[in-house]
């Protein structure tokens, strides 16, 4: 099987055009693609670091990373939860509002553009795939065993 016809190279093909059109209209902005996607899942009350975490699909490390860097940029503080003292919740400051005000406008303009060149029977399919892949990539579990990669490494 060719690497340029399996199904991940075009899915990973289309992301990667995706989130290099992000980045270059959130670096117009001051900001990034993943900063945009943090902050629109920061909510009025609070966030907790896990639930960015789980609702981004960021791993620990880089979220870490990505949230120190919002907060040297005074677009997000943190504080202790009140409801359980080991939590860490995440606020915006008045400036991160905008910058979630804005990261969301680029979102919803640049899926009106999608939506506006697909059909609604292509958003439709594209959906419906895309939810089986996730599923199916959920359940997948490799077959390949570490005796095959030594054997075909060797070859």
């Amino acid at each position: 099987m060719d690497q340029n016809t399996t199904l991940d190279h075009y899915m990973k093909i289309a992301w990667q055009q995706v989130s290099n059109k992000y980045n270059m209209i959130a670096a117009q902005h001051g900001f990034t693609q993943a900063a945009g996607y943090i902050l629109i899942h920061i909510h009025k009350n609070g966030t907790s670091v896990s639930q960015i975490a789980s609702s981004t699909g960021v791993k620990a490390t880089s979220l870490s990373r990505v949230l120190g860097n919002l907060e040297k940029t005074g677009l997000i503080y943190r504080e202790i939860s009140q409801e359980d003292k080991r939590s860490v919740k995440v606020f915006l400051t008045p400036y991160g509002i905008q910058k979630r005000k804005l990261a969301k406008l680029v979102v919803r303009d640049f899926n009106d553009y999608l939506y506006s060149n697909l059909s609604s029977r292509e958003v439709a399919q594209l959906t419906k795939i895309l939810t089986k892949i996730t599923l199916l990539t959920e359940k997948y579990e490799s077959k390949v065993s570490l005796e095959e990669e030594v054997l075909t490494s060797q070859s």
